[in-house]
């Protein structure tokens, strides 16, 4: 499995602000700014994807064929390297949904939290803006849905959620926003 699964879109989202070495720089309250925005970004992109891929993998239309082409390039990012996603059989699908699938809820959470964890680097605010930007991209993907969607996916945003709630709770920060 590759390992540039996070980085590879962490990377794409650098823009002229390179992320300082860890510990050694401090950054301006503009990099700081940035950062969060990216991360924000990416966590929505990620959540976004994620929950339409496990719902493309329901759909009994041919809405998934023309979905195929622009989930290559995200499957490849996030570490897929199984058969190509249009063909496979209904049971190599649904195995990948699992519950140890590679898209089922236990990996699919645990790679959008820790694209939250990682890229906020402990910092409260960016791990305030990712979790946001994974509600946001759920918003997003019922919208294009068109209502409620499956319950694989809620279940994955709702434990993605309580992974990085609780990697704030650890560090120290209360999951409730006092700034509000």
């Amino acid at each position: 499995m590759q390992v540039t699964s996070d980085t590879s879109i962490l990377g794409r989202a650098k823009s002229s602000v390179e992320i300082k070495p860890l510990y050694t720089e401090k950054i301006s309250k503009d990099e700081a700014k940035e950062i969060k925005e990216q991360i924000q970004k990416g966590a929505n992109e990620m959540a976004f994807k994620s929950a339409s891929l496990q719902s493309a993998l329901f759909r009994k239309d041919d809405a998934f064929a023309k979905e195929y082409e622009e989930f290559q390039t995200f499957l490849q990012d996030i570490g897929y390297e199984g058969k190509p996603i249009a063909q496979l059989s209904q049971e190599e699908a649904s195995a990948l949904v699992s519950e140890d699938g590679f898209f089922g809820v236990a990996q699919t959470s645990q790679r959008i939290a820790d694209f939250v964890i990682n890229g906020a680097g402990g910092d409260e605010k960016m791990l305030r803006a990712g979790r946001e930007g994974m509600l946001r991209g759920f918003k997003e993907a019922e919208e294009m849905w068109g209502g409620e969607l499956p319950e694989i996916s809620q279940e994955t945003m709702k434990k993605a959620l309580e992974m990085v709630d609780k990697a704030m709770y650890d560090l120290g920060y209360s999951v409730l926003d006092t700034e509000v």
